[in-house]
């Protein structure tokens, strides 16, 4: 009995330490971009140390992948300006060590032409227990069987639900799975659904939603949900979605697309199209403002804060600055373009927006990458994924690439 018992504890130790390093969500398990893997990098790294692994064909989008359980998803779509019927969104599902695809769900999805913005899906699928949930632009809300791709659920938010689609391509937030509910950046404030179900819990005015992802944050033992919408950030009760207050951020064509970066009682938020940064303090019943300058202007990126400090792209510039000031500490310029970056064992990973990998220490001083590399061409726009020490990468075009940090 007592060999049965540690033979148990082991292959539940096992098993927790497997998904440890997953990354399940568009801005990994912690909502903020950074991931707990450690052991990632060899100690004396060098561009030779990061090799292709495998790569795939996968068609037009910006979404990003998620990591679960060995497994790969991913969003795109395989149309063509010329033949409307071939205009159909993929959820893809591939093996992570090698490549194959294990399964896809096909649906018929329009490409975006009305705008200069990125055809395709915008939004990261999530994945939570056997559950994948993904989102269209036009407001499809899925939940796939994580195993097997069949449609648990399915839920059409513009024309169901009523929600009005965003104008920048339409809807791009990725879902936020949090206790039993599935959140979408629908309508002004958001829409939830039972993640079993997919009935609707709570609905918001249908009114123009923006790009951002929702964020989870905790006040005074209750639980919100920061939603960047599209004249600027509201917060709701996750409970019953009613809205506890708004602060006006009127981007041009409502693009508010970064999430916003929560720490404590300080929200960050930033935009493009001349918007700019500000950091407010949500201690009281409403956001007063702490600062507010235009040092950081997020585009499609959302800013990554460590130790005190942002670590973000201001529009084609790499730039850190003081989370608590807003000064800036370093700006880099030249070939960064609008890329993307997350964060693990206080490293930064990069990917440029021409698909240049930079892997270098996080620190208010300098950044001086350890690892600089192209492990694909074209644009990018989705972040980089680090899972299970391999680093996943797409571009827009339509390439993903797996590749390894470390034997």
């Amino acid at each position: 009995m007592k060999n049965l018992f540690f033979t148990i504890l082991l292959f539940l130790f096992l098993s927790l330490s497997a998904g440890a390093d997953d990354w399940p969500f568009l801005f990994g398990p912690t909502y903020n971009g950074i991931s707990a893997e450690k052991g990632w990098l060899d100690d004396t790294p060098s561009a030779e140390d990061i090799k292709v692994l495998w790569k795939k064909s996968v068609g037009v989008s910006t979404s990003a992948v998620v990591v679960s359980d060995g497994r790969v998803y991913t969003m795109s779509n395989l149309g063509t300006k010329e033949k409307p019927e071939t205009h159909k969104d993929i959820v893809y599902c591939f093996d992570a060590d090698n490549g194959e695809e294990l399964w896809r769900y096909v649906y018929w999805c329009g490409l975006n032409f009305k705008s200069n913005t990125p055809g395709g899906p915008f939004a990261t699928p999530t994945v939570n227990g056997d559950g994948v949930y993904t989102f269209s632009r036009k407001g499809d809300a899925f939940c796939l069987d994580s195993k097997t791709g069949k449609v648990k659920w399915y839920r059409d938010l513009a024309n169901g639900e009523g929600m009005l689609t965003p104008f920048q391509g339409g809807f791009a937030g990725s879902p936020l799975v949090l206790d039993k509910m599935v959140i979408y950046n629908a309508g002004a404030a958001g829409v939830a659904l039972d993640k079993m179900t997919g009935k609707v819990l709570w609905k918001s005015d249908p009114n123009i939603a923006a790009q951002a992802t929702p964020v989870p944050f905790k006040k005074d033992g209750k639980q919100y949900i920061a939603m960047f919408g599209g004249d600027g950030l509201v917060a709701v009760s996750a409970s019953d979605g009613k809205e506890q207050w708004r602060y006006l951020w009127p981007t041009k064509y409502k693009t508010n697309a970064p999430n916003p970066v929560i720490y404590g009682n300080k929200i960050f938020i930033s935009t493009s199209y001349k918007m700019g940064c500000a950091l407010l303090d949500v201690t009281g019943n409403k956001p007063e403002l702490i600062w507010e300058n235009k040092n950081m202007q997020n585009h499609y990126s959302t800013s990554i804060l460590w130790n005190g400090y942002l670590y973000g792209f201001d529009i084609a510039k790499l730039k850190c600055m003081d989370f608590a000031t807003g000064r800036d500490k370093w700006t880099l310029t030249g070939g960064y373009g609008k890329g993307g970056l997350m964060m693990a064992d206080g490293k930064l990973i990069v990917l440029t927006e021409k698909g240049v990998l930079l892997i270098g220490q996080a620190s208010p001083s300098a950044f001086e990458p350890v690892i600089e590399k192209e492990i694909i061409t074209g644009k990018c726009y989705a972040p980089p994924v680090l899972a299970n020490r391999k680093i996943y990468a797409r571009n827009l075009t339509g390439d993903l690439v797996c590749v390894k940090t470390r034997d």
